[in-house]
């Protein structure tokens, strides 16, 4: 059951409960998007591992299955029962899977609509949209073991986001500017505002090289700390032996994180299941933290 009780997630066996899982696809794929019953069902489904959410009565709510191509797919969950973390549930017992039989990386094709989601699960688009059953989909990748190489701004946005999602409470960024076309892109901005409104005690930290720069940009971040000050907390480097520090990370209190050696680049490398690194990097932040100065020009309302 999850923390409320109201839901369970577990593996089944396709052979003796594929009415089950197709009690909830027929509906969600068949009924509600127009999906051809012959598209939606097909050869890997008796070779997939299926995972079933059912709610406290016992009745299926949620299904998603896992190919031995090493791709998750048919994520479906009864529209009562969506944003209550019944995806979020499916796919982390399949990430679980795939991580028991050592599989470096899945992927899936993820409906337009549905990209954000993955994103903030560490999943990265790869290649252009392209339609599937009629309708708009996005490839993205998640590296289940070792750390994942970040080269476009596309999978920079997408594994910045899923660092902020991960984070309990504590989230620490290291930025020569808040760098335009990752601090400042929705998908960032609205994780880093779900985060200091969902967790009591929830704190981000910034420590940028050039505060000036962003101010000057009206930087969304700087609003976003103005009107959560309680949350967010800025300096700006300034002792000479910080100055010439030319990497750029983000790291949060549990196992994510994001480092650029160089920090006016996307290049870098990312996870989500490193927490020596994590924390390795937010130690070597909180050092740079303490020499630095509080930027009190961005407490001031109205840019």
């Amino acid at each position: 059951m999850n923390a409320a009780g109201d839901y369970r997630v577990a593996p089944v066996d396709y052979a003796t409960d594929a009415r089950l899982v197709h009690q909830v696809r027929d509906v969600v794929f068949v009924q509600e998007q127009q999906v051809p019953r012959d598209l939606e069902r097909d050869a890997m489904d008796p070779l997939s591992y299926h995972v079933l959410a059912r709610d406290a009565s016992g009745t299926p709510i949620g299904t998603a299955r896992l190919t031995p191509a090493h791709r998750i797919g048919r994520m479906a969950v009864l529209a009562a029962w969506r944003g209550r973390g019944v995806g979020d549930a499916l796919l982390a017992a399949l990430l679980d899977e795939a991580r028991q039989r050592q599989w470096p990386d899945v992927s899936l094709h993820a409906q337009v609509s549905a990209e954000a989601f993955y994103a903030r699960h560490g999943f990265m688009p790869e290649g252009e949209r392209f339609l599937e059953a009629g309708i708009e989909h996005q490839a993205m990748r998640r590296v289940v073991a070792g750390a994942a190489r970040i080269t476009r701004r596309a999978e920079a946005v997408a594994i910045t986001t899923a660092v902020i999602a991960q984070a309990r409470r504590g989230l620490v960024v290291y930025s020569r500017a808040l760098d335009p076309g990752l601090w400042d892109a929705p998908t960032v901005v609205e994780g880093l505002r779900r985060l200091a409104t969902r967790q009591t005690g929830a704190h981000v930290q910034l420590l940028l090289q050039d505060a000036a720069t962003p101010q000057r940009a009206l930087a969304p971040l700087i609003a976003l700390g103005q009107r959560l000050p309680s949350v967010f907390s800025f300096r700006e480097v300034q002792d000479p032996v910080d100055l010439p520090y030319t990497a750029a990370f983000v790291a949060n209190d549990d196992h994510g994180y994001y480092f650029r050696p160089l920090g006016h680049r996307f290049d870098g490398e990312a996870g989500l299941a490193h927490a020596g690194r994590a924390r390795q990097l937010r130690e070597e932040f909180s050092q740079i933290w303490e020499r630095s100065r509080p930027v009190s020009e961005y407490r001031a309302l109205g840019l």
